[in-house]
């Protein structure tokens, strides 16, 4: 799975609050949530955000609280992918149950800018900035999450695992 889209970067400790302000817990529809992500940071984020962008973090992206709606809104506000130095784990791990790829890409906060044109293929691990030639080696994603990824989430590979009686 290839996946492009120009970057929107923030720096190291993104916590949950941030992505995601408690205030929006109340929502419960993923298109309301996506109205409000990252707008403590960037209130232009969700029109940045709409055409699919790939979102670059430093260290301990996604630190903070469990909330399962930070990687809902930033997935439904249009983010393909997020890149960073190191995650939460678990943020990591709610982003992959809703099927939003998070890749851990050593020095990609260091030599990526603001709008650059990224791309990512998802198999090999490999990230490529055209816009500035930079290439990195993200750590490669196991080939089960892969599979989750794949369809679109957790709840969508198991009822997919049923029907298939795998």
């Amino acid at each position: 799975m290839t996946i492009k889209g120009k970057a929107v970067k923030f720096g190291d400790n993104v916590d949950t609050d941030v992505i995601l302000p408690g205030p929006y817990l109340v929502h419960t529809d993923p298109n309301e949530l996506a109205k409000h992500a990252m707008e403590g940071l960037d209130p232009k984020f969700a029109e940045k955000a709409a055409d699919g962008v790939i979102v670059v973090g430093g260290k301990n992206f996604g630190c903070g609280s469990s909330r399962e709606q930070a990687p809902i809104a930033l997935k439904y506000a249009g983010v393909k992918c997020v890149l960073a130095e190191s995650f939460a784990r678990i943020f990591y791990r709610n982003s992959i149950t809703i099927g939003l790829p998070v890749l851990v890409c050593s020095g990609v906060s260091d030599k990526v800018e603001e709008g650059d044109m990224l791309v990512v293929e998802l198999q090999t691990g490999k990230v490529e900035d055209k816009t500035n030639g930079s290439v990195f080696e993200a750590t490669r994603l196991p080939e089960f999450i892969m599979e989750i990824l794949d369809d679109g989430g957790l709840i969508e590979h198991l009822k997919r695992r049923i029907e298939s009686n795998e």
